[in-house]
């Protein structure tokens, strides 16, 4: 067994074990949708609408995965519930694998062409969003990339403190000014020095103020704009952090996000932690932008680029 295949299981195993509490849940509302029933009918079809809704799949993505079992049906004429759960697993594998949008391609890879490959990251206060940097900073770091950071989240002292220690222990540069400066100003010097030092990558912290303010579209152009005049082409991915463990509140922060800032990747982070797993399925199907990581355990190793199928054969495998 070669390195790529102990790590590739590794990689499953935490994977299994971060979905533990969603499939438990998932499973136990559709055992209960079905019990006593012996065919998928349209009883058991309204029962399988409010399991999906329930597990935050969402309503969107719900409606779809719905019409596709009654199509299934009507198709096959009879369908058991026992086949109920293979039959889901398959409809939804269906689904997201024609949003081809989110297919990584490789763990942790960077574009040779984009150097250094610019990311700025965005998400409100609490979803995890500096210790997501962090761990993607290791990531690269563990790949032989040099790594550069800029604590642009200059209103919480805590998070550039957060980023400075991050930056110790993975052992990669850290661009900070402090507290209550200017974020663009920071996110400049970050990119300079990435283009001095030759690095591979920098990614930018910025604040995490509430997705209701608009200052938050200014402030984030302003990042854009500064960052431009050094590198035109900056930065090359607008990383949304989402918190999975707020299940629906994620959506509507995706959306405002979307409308303040061209984000162009997601990362969908504790999701070990509860049972709204299922929130990955609607928002890989909802928006049109690659989820492109998860979190789902404390190790820096839990922070895994996103692989679709993987995770609906974890979501849907039998405990």
């Amino acid at each position: 067994m070669g390195l790529f295949d102990f790590f590739s299981k590794e990689k499953k195993e935490s994977l299994d074990k971060g979905l533990e509490k969603s499939k438990e849940s998932f499973f136990s509302k559709l055992n209960r949708a079905v019990v006593g029933k012996s065919t998928v009918d349209e009883e058991v079809l309204d029962e399988l609408e409010e399991v999906l809704i329930t597990s935050d799949v969402g309503v969107g993505t719900t409606v779809k995965i719905i019409r596709r079992i009654e199509d299934r049906v009507a198709r096959d004429k009879y369908v058991s519930t026992s086949e109920l759960d293979s039959i889901l697993r398959e409809e939804i594998a269906a689904l997201l694998a024609e949003n081809k949008s989110d297919d990584v391609d490789d763990d942790f890879s960077l574009p040779a062409d984009k150097k250094p490959y610019v990311i700025m990251v965005v998400g409100v206060n609490g979803v995890g969003k500096t210790t997501t940097i962090g761990k993607l900073a290791s990531q690269f770091h563990k790949r032989g990339y040099k790594v550069v950071l800029g604590a642009g989240d200059t209103f919480r002292a805590a998070a550039v403190t957060q980023l400075k220690l991050w930056g110790q222990r993975v052992g990669v540069p850290v661009i900070e000014h402090g507290m209550n400066t200017d974020p663009s100003a920071v996110a400049f010097d970050a990119v300079k020095k990435a283009v001095d030092m030759n690095a591979d990558v920098v990614i930018i912290d910025t604040a995490g103020r509430l997705h209701t303010k608009v200052n938050l579209m200014n402030e984030l152009s302003k990042i854009k704009r500064v960052v431009q005049k050094f590198l035109p082409e900056a930065p090359h991915e607008v990383l949304l952090v989402l918190d999975g463990s707020t299940g629906q509140n994620a959506f509507i922060q995706a959306t405002e996000f979307t409308k303040a800032t061209d984000v162009t990747a997601l990362a969908i982070t504790k999701l070990d932690g509860t049972a709204k797993g299922g929130v990955v399925i609607g928002i890989s199907d909802q928006f049109k932008i690659p989820v492109k990581y998860i979190g789902v355990g404390e190790k820096i190793e839990d922070l895994q680029t996103f692989h679709k199928m993987e995770f609906v054969d974890s979501f849907f495998k039998k405990i």
